[in-house]
């Protein structure tokens, strides 16, 4: 059994923050089954299809090499970047989620199942919004760099017992039968100078849906690299060098786990 590691950095806190505010607020994009149908089924948005995506994130269809530079996940290649420290996210015995860590920022990657020829970030934006109010956030939907987006505070706990609030970017893409969802926190989150390479690695990953039947917002499992050490919590490893990951890609490490994915 793996525990919870103590955080030994600001960039740990950072990924640290990103599940919880997943798992607090996330979930119901995920497990709606009314897909943005209203209270007495008036629809707010129009379902469209995909828009293009000529600066990514890409499909496995469009890319010759998707392991050149970056990890093997299986359902996700995620870019490999100097200083980063990588970590997944687990449901069961299930690999659902990925979190670059990056100094003092963080995102989580997580790719889901979607129909054919429909988009789903509209509607899960707006599940996702109103979650987050209903807990006493605050939401401001803007267009960013990444496409429509959701920047949030969330109400937390802070480590002295008192409230506060975690601000946190929501960032979606709509691909081939597929829709990859980022968190971004940490400085990420409140500084647009820092989320430029976090926003880079969103857009150069690859997403493997693959072609077996998926119902809409299946998520998509991810694997461990055939190479990767999985590092239990709480342990440090000693002599990195002789890991892939060590030097500029970081350590392949499981976060903590998550107890349910909707």
């Amino acid at each position: 059994m793996f525990g919870r590691r103590k955080k030994s950095s600001a960039a740990e806190d950072a990924a640290g923050e990103a599940e919880q505010v997943v798992d607090g607020t996330g979930n119901e994009a995920e497990g709606a089954e009314g897909g943005g149908e209203a209270e007495g089924g008036e629809s707010h948005r129009v379902r469209l299809e995909p828009e293009p995506r000529p600066d990514g994130p890409w499909d496995a269809s469009e890319v010759r090499e998707p392991g050149e530079g970056r990890v093997d996940l299986g359902g996700l290649f995620v870019p490999g970047v100097e200083g980063m420290e990588l970590r997944v996210e687990v449901a069961g015995d299930a690999i659902v989620a990925a979190t670059v860590v990056l100094q003092d920022s963080a995102v989580q990657l997580q790719g889901f199942a979607a129909p054919k020829r429909e988009g789903i970030w509209g509607e899960v934006r707006e599940e996702i919004a109103s979650g987050i109010t209903q807990q006493g956030g605050v939401i401001d939907e803007v267009e960013g760099p990444l496409g429509w987006e959701l920047r949030a505070q969330v109400p937390v706990q802070l480590p002295d017992g008192t409230g506060g609030f975690q601000v946190v970017r929501f960032v979606g893409v709509d691909g081939p039968r597929w829709f990859l969802r980022g968190v971004i926190s940490g400085q990420g989150a409140v500084q647009p100078q820092a989320a430029g390479l976090l926003e880079q690695i969103f857009r150069d990953t690859v997403v493997v849906r693959g072609d077996g039947p998926m119902a809409p917002r299946d998520p998509i499992v991810l694997k461990l690299p055939d190479d990767a050490q999985m590092v239990p919590e709480g342990v440090q490893q000693e002599d990195q060098e002789t890991s892939r990951f060590s030097g500029g890609m970081g350590q392949l490490a499981r976060g903590p786990e998550i107890t349910e994915v909707r």
